[in-house]
């Protein structure tokens, strides 16, 4: 088994939510009644719909690179001025974790509406010394033997939107990574060392457009959602490379009948100029083309499209739930130069438990399917 089979295998477990969740399933009626109310009460479900709901429990996980991995993870529900008749629903998700080999790492994302939507605050950051696993760049990059780069990793990405008419947004965001500490295979590593190997800054800012129709960002049963933006790397703010990176991405979510859902999502990325390997278009994640490991692929430019079809719940239960997903992508040096075998695809299904009721949001249990394997991911929220 590749080393890459064995990465893709990492499971991430939750508890004690998720444990309790699967003894669930056959325990209904009485029993069933009094898990409920008791997830209730540890969720704070029970409490009126307009308070915030905050939620945090341990996490633990493994994979060879990184031994035993422990945390903590919180997500903060709310309504401005908690108001959920006139405002949309936000959420800030934190989460922390260290491994037994000194590994560790602090991530927060926010997507926050302020009162009746004239503000829309996206963003996250990332601070963590975690490996990531580099296969080399363009679309037919081998699998075997892939290079463990470790480093110090910081991330801060904010997009600031101001509300334009009804549902359109527009603003500024900014992008700053740095790679830091970087130990790219050890002496001899297993591919060539691509531009960016020894660590580098990158620091952008550009403008950015949104169509944003969906009143629950976590779980949206009918709505659309589009973004057309541009970052402009440059040595004038700091970056150590000069490049430029364009993005877009357009969804769709149609409410078929009662609790079902269809949803599908183009997205396309592409780079100019002179930029290190971390800052490239990459192909796979817990979002889009499930299964794949992040940075499986990479190059100048980047072109997935997924559908998914959700039962939220069952109609069987009112709290179960499913969903199966297929997606298509792939990344390339140039449009001209994408070829059809080129394309890689995934699928795959996953269990939904309505952990939220009041706001409608469900804890998501996916697995994703490729040709070279299968990846496990537990997230709060649907994937997109």
């Amino acid at each position: 088994m590749s080393k890459n089979m064995i990465f893709n295998y990492r499971l991430l477990v939750v508890s004690p939510l998720v444990l309790l969740s699967s003894l669930s399933l056959a325990a209904q009626s009485d029993t069933s009644s009094w898990f409920n109310r008791t997830l209730n009460r540890f969720t704070h479900d029970d409490l009126p719909p307009d308070r915030p709901r905050f939620l945090a429990y341990p996490t633990l996980g493994f994979s060879p690179e990184t031994s035993l991995e422990v945390g903590v993870a919180g997500s903060l529900l709310f309504h401005a001025k908690n108001d959920y008749l006139k405002n949309r629903l936000s959420e800030i998700t934190a989460f922390g974790f260290f491994t037994l080999r000194s590994q560790y790492g602090l991530l927060l994302d926010n997507a926050v509406y302020t009162d009746q939507d004239h503000w829309l605050l996206l963003g996250k950051l990332r601070f963590q010394r975690f490996p990531l696993l580099y296969y080399g760049i363009g679309p037919d990059a081998p699998e075997e033997d892939p290079v463990v780069v470790d480093g110090n990793y910081i991330l801060l990405r904010q997009r600031v939107l101001r509300q334009i008419q009804g549902n359109w947004f527009a603003g500024l965001q900014t992008d700053v990574q740095n790679l830091g500490r970087v130990d790219f295979g050890g002496d001899q590593p297993s591919r060539p060392l691509p531009e960016g190997s020894g660590g580098s800054t990158s620091v952008a800012f550009g403008p950015s457009v949104v169509y944003d129709s969906r009143p629950n960002m976590l779980n949206t049963r009918e709505g659309w959602f589009a973004e057309v933006s541009w970052l402009h790397y440059s040595r004038v703010w700091g970056s150590d490379y000069a490049f430029d990176v364009f993005s877009a991405e357009l969804r769709r979510y149609h409410q078929m009948r009662a609790g079902q859902v269809f949803a599908w999502q183009i997205t396309g990325n592409a780079v100019q100029g002179n930029a290190p390997f971390n800052m490239l278009s990459l192909m796979g994640s817990e979002m889009m083309m499930r299964g794949y490991y992040t940075g499986r692929y990479r190059d100048r430019q980047y072109y997935a499209a997924q559908a998914e079809y959700r039962w939220l719940p069952f109609p069987f239960s009112k709290r179960f739930g499913a969903t199966t997903f297929f997606s298509a992508g792939a990344v390339t040096p140039s449009l001209q130069a994408l070829r059809a075998q080129q394309v890689r695809v995934a699928g795959g299904a996953g269990i939904r438990y309505l952990i939220f009721p009041k706001k409608d949001i469900f804890v998501r249990f996916d697995v994703g399917f490729t040709r070279e394997g299968a990846s496990f991911y537990i997230f709060t929220g649907e994937a997109f």
